[in-house]
Formats: structure tokens, sequence, C-alpha cells
């Protein structure tokens, strides 16, 4: 028998779900290993926006429309694929996204760090992990608490973003003013090459564009869905696009390619500049927002993934424990916990046997194949749900049916470039068995849970 839906409060509108879109939606985090792969970076952006950003954000809003459910992307596919399709979209985007968040945390140590004095000097693993650590306990609090008190960091986290990307954008006009660009920016310099560092980031870039499907996953929360979600996404579209062209462009007027990490750019950006113009002060109010810009997308994150296996729980296909939530706060307290605790655990796994900067492309790589998997079956949902004979009469199917299309082809060649290891990995045949070997267990899991689901339900349906 399946259970009925928890109780949910509409709490969010235009303006939080603008900055929900805008929160998980783009970063500075990306800004880096685009910055490293020199000017060209600025046309791939652009690209990147036509060929994943456009698709995504067309899908979203058509099914979004259509189905409101919470679940979003999981209730989507599985209307359009069935169960298990539905079920594995589900399970691979909130594992997969788990994936993603260590190496949000680690952004967030090393951007802390290095504002400080010699702080590079102190990069240790232990650092990495413990700050790690209590920043994911920090948001699992607020988010055990609800929405109602955890959309506050996940709207100061985008505030932040945005002062931070000012403060970037205005040092480096400066810098440009008295001292000329870093980097050389010109049209031959613009043109996209075939290195293998710039292939590799081609993934990551698509993984950049993503983040509007999350609203979705909190249809019950947001008031009128329908009418609020495509007004958002109007809203934050832009302000991610400038965020990533015009925070890149910043960085590269700063510091060279080479200087770009990218666990220190964008704070080593805001050193040199501010060094360079006589005003020091202001590296550790960048450094702030930085920071709070990633501690408010890992709070968003780890409370709109808990609504996956929230959801997916309600069709016994995962233990009811996940379906559980607070009377209080009406929040679902073991999926948070469990993701706390899953979140921890590949922290420490990316860390082990490499280094602090070698763990951190790993854990890039893990997240760009984990996270891009289920956009696969979105796309296929936009196509086949428009369809007249299952959503009723659609004029613009052509249009979606193409557009969805270059989404689902960009998303595979992400995913496929994602396990090439980055020239500079000390451990190769390391890195691609840790991406290779995650990817895998996160199938077999989902595959597992599934059956192990279905046996339940046989079960008590025998019994009943």
């Amino acid at each position: 028998m399946t259970q009925s839906k928890p109780n949910t409060t509409p709490a969010m509108g235009v303006f939080d779900v603008t900055l929900f879109m805008v929160t998980a939606g783009c970063s500075l985090q990306w800004v880096a290993p685009a910055a490293a792969t020199g000017a060209s970076s600025l046309v791939a952006w652009v690209i990147g926006g036509l060929t994943m950003f456009l698709p995504l954000a067309v899908s979203v809003v058509f099914l979004s429309g259509r189905y409101p459910d919470s679940g979003g992307l999981y209730a989507w596919s599985r209307r359009a694929f069935g169960p298990f399709v539905g079920f594995m979209a589900g399970w691979t985007y909130w594992t997969g996204t788990l994936a993603y968040l260590p190496s949000v945390l680690y952004f967030s140590a090393g951007s802390a760090l290095l504002a400080l004095p010699h702080g590079a000097d102190q990069a240790t693993p232990r650092y990495f992990v413990v700050f790690s650590i209590c920043v994911l306990a920090l948001s699992a609090v607020l988010n055990v608490r609800g929405i109602r008190f955890a959309k506050w960091l996940n709207s100061a986290g985008a505030v932040a973003r945005w002062v931070g990307t000012m403060l970037l954008v205005a040092l480096a006009v400066a810098t440009w003013w008295k001292f000329g660009s870093a980097t050389r920016i010109d049209r031959h310099s613009l043109v996209p090459s075939f290195r293998i560092a710039d292939v590799i980031f081609w993934s990551t870039l698509a993984f950049a564009w993503t983040g509007p499907e999350g609203a979705s996953f909190m249809g019950d929360e947001i008031r009128d869905p329908r009418r609020t979600v495509p007004r958002a996404l109007l809203y934050a579209a832009p302000m991610i696009a400038a965020i990533y062209i015009v925070g890149t462009a910043s960085v590269l007027v700063a510091i060279p390619p080479e200087r770009a990490t990218g666990l220190y750019a964008v704070v080593e950006a805001f050193r040199a500049a501010a060094g360079n113009l006589g005003v020091p002060w202001l590296l550790p109010v960048g450094a702030a927002c930085v920071v709070l810009d990633r501690i408010g997308s890992m709070s968003l994150w780890l409370g709109a993934l808990a609504r996956i296996p929230v959801a997916a729980g309600l069709e016994d296909y995962l233990p009811r424990r996940f379906t559980r939530v607070d009377p209080r706060h009406r929040t679902p307290v073991f999926a948070i916990v469990a993701q706390t605790v899953i979140i921890a655990f590949l922290v420490i796994l990316g860390q082990s046997g490499t280094s602090i900067r070698g763990a951190y492309n790993v854990l890039v790589e893990m997240m760009v194949v984990g996270s891009m998997l289920p956009f696969l079956p979105l796309f296929g949902s936009a196509i086949r749900l428009s369809a007249p004979a299952v959503a009723g009469a659609v004029r613009a199917r052509p249009l979606l049916v193409g557009v969805a299309a270059v989404g689902f082809l960009t998303t595979a060649a992400s995913i496929t470039l994602a396990f090439l290891p980055p020239p500079e990995e000390a451990n190769p045949s390391l890195a691609v068995t840790k991406v290779a070997g995650l990817t895998a267990v996160l199938l077999v899991g989902g595959v597992l849970a599934y059956l192990a689901g279905n046996a339940r339900r046989v079960a008590r349906a025998t019994r009943g």
C-alpha cells in the first residue's frame, strides 16, 4: 500500500524561487576551471548556454507547467517511461548530486583558507575534511528545521554571489584601466582549442549550466508553480549567464590562466587585483562572499535533494524511513541525515590516496558523471510527453523536440568526456578507477534498491 504524501506548506514565491535558481544554477566555483583554459572559455560559456541551459530551461518550463509534481525529474521520467526509469532518474540525480556536494565543500574550504596570511601553507587534508564536515553539519541542522529557516542561508548565498561577482568585476575593471589585462583577450585567443584540459572542461561546463531543474523538486512548497517557475527562470537566466561570463573575464583580467587553479582561482584573482590596486583589505571581503556563496548552495541542495528519496519512498522503492517527517517542522529528517552521512563519506573517500588538488579533481569528475546521467531521461521525457496523444496538442512540438535532442546529445558527450583525467593528475589510473567505480556503485545500488522495493511490495500484497 502506498503511503500518503506528507503535508507541506507552500512558502516560496517568485523572489524565493529566483534566488533558489541563481544559487542552484551557477557559481563562481566553475569560473575557476573556465579561467584556467584561457580566453576561449568566454565563447565556450555561450556555446554551453545554448546547448545545455537553453534546452534544460525549455524542458523544465514545459514539464513543470504540465506536471508540477513534487519530485520533478523523477515524476516526469516515471510518467514518460515507467517506474523503473523514473526511479533510476531520481536515484542517479540524488546520488550523483550528492557526489557533487563534496566538491562544493572543498572549494569553500580552499577559498576561506587563501584569505588568511600564508593560508595556502596551512592547507592540509585534515583541514579540508574538518571544514567540510562542520559546514555540512550546519546545513543539515537548518534543513531539518525546515525551508523557512534554510531559505535564509540559501538566499544569502545568492546575494553573496552577486556581491562577490560585482566586487570581482570592479577590481578587474580598475586593474585593466591601470595595468592592462593579465591575459590576452582577442579574436585569436577567443577561439576554443582542443587541448585535453579544454576538452575536459567542456564536461564541467555542461554541468555548470544545470540547476534550474532543482526547483521542480520543491513543487509542493512553491506557490502556484505553473506560473512561478517560468517567471523565476526568466529572471534567473540572465543573472546566471552574467555571473559566468563576466566572472570568468574578470578572473582572466586579474591573473593569467596558469594561476587559475580549480581550488583557489577566484580568491587568487581577488588577492592579485586587491594587492596591485593597494586595497588588500578587500581580499577577506571577496573571500567571504565566495565562501558564503558556496555554503548557501550546499544548504540549498541538501534540502532540495531530500525531497527525491521522499518521493521515491512514497512508491515503496526505498525503506519507509525515507518518508518520515518531523511532526513539528514537517521535514524529511531521515533523508537529510542519510545524505549528510553519505556526503561526509565521499569527502573522506575523495581525499584518500591523492593530494588535495587531486581529491578536488576526482570529486568534480565523479559528480559530473553521476549528476549528468539523469538528464538523459529528463530530455527524453520532454520529447515523449510532448506527443499529442500523451499531453494534448502542442503547437511548438517540433521545436521542443529539437531543443531537447540537443540537450540529450550534450549530456551524453559530457558524461563521456568526464572519464578523461586532467593532465596534471599524478595518478590517472586511480582517478579513472574512482570515477568509474563510483558510477558503477551508483547504478548497481539503484537497481538493487528498486528490486528490493518491488520485493517488499509483493510481500505486503501477499500478506494482505
